[in-house]
């Protein structure tokens, strides 16, 4: 079933690439580009790198017909499957196979360094996403195999709601009287001292006793204030002092 549904992508095209013939290594050490005659390329055509499920196929593709020249299936990078040289960052050495078991060993080489750059990128992010589908197929495997959290009521368990409290509350909050409100919803504050009352009627004047400090005594004293407590003035001031002596002058 998980065949079924894999499909197969592309992950990179590159419309020019060289095919050179590799001699046999003699040693460990590692393949030179400089060995493999660069200025003879066995084959040139198009390179095209697809994706299905986890293993990514190196196809070499003609130019314009699009028939398969040669196929390399990788399932691990880096690997045996594709190998850099060391002597450039061009040029590569990938294990082709025909399908019946035959394999062999071909250097590929690109012109541009952005192409080369693009291939070995476009390979690493499709392994790095394997390794990642990994990561979480193990992880689902393991919650799965670990134990479950039952939240489940058991049979004959049951709960007790405290709903009193709660309607209590609610009782509690409507016994209050609201405030009546003025203007705007503001409570209204009693008339000042001295203003007009909400009948329309004045209040009633303060008595004598009750002036404040430094008002005018007018009319109020009959008689002539003791000595001390007045300050002459000369002329017309003094001489109208005398001939009313219901006034005080300060």
């Amino acid at each position: 079933m998980a065949a079924e549904e894999e499909y197969e992508s592309v992950l990179c095209v590159k419309p020019a690439v060289l095919v050179y013939r590799v001699p046999p290594r003699a040693s460990n050490r590692g393949y030179r580009a400089a060995e493999w005659q660069l200025d003879q390329p066995a084959w040139s055509g198009r390179l095209r790198i697809t994706a299905k499920g986890s293993t990514a196929f190196i196809k070499l593709e003609d130019k314009s017909s699009g028939e398969l020249f040669a196929q390399a299936p990788v399932e691990q990078f880096p690997g045996i499957a594709v190998e850099g040289v060391t002597d450039s960052s061009r040029y590569f050495v990938i294990r082709i196979e025909d399908g019946n078991g035959r394999r062999a060993f071909i250097g590929v080489g690109f012109v541009d360094r952005g192409d080369a750059f693009d291939f070995n990128v476009a390979l690493q992010d499709h392994f790095k996403w394997v390794r990642q589908q990994s990561e979480l197929a193990r992880q689902a495997q393991d919650l799965e195999q670990g134990p479950k959290l039952d939240l489940g009521f058991k049979e004959g368990q049951t709960i007790k709601l405290n709903i009193a409290n709660m309607k209590k509350k609610e009782g509690g909050t409507g016994n209050t009287r609201p405030r009546p409100a003025g203007l705007g919803g503001l409570s209204l504050l009693p008339p000042p001292p001295g203003g007009k009352s909400s009948s329309g009627e004045r209040p009633a004047p303060l008595s004598t006793a009750a002036q404040l400090p430094g008002t005018p005594i007018t009319g109020l004293c009959s008689h002539r204030a003791p000595e001390g407590l007045l300050h002459p003035s000369k002329g017309s001031a003094s001489s109208q002092a005398q001939g009313n002596p219901g006034w005080v002058q300060f």
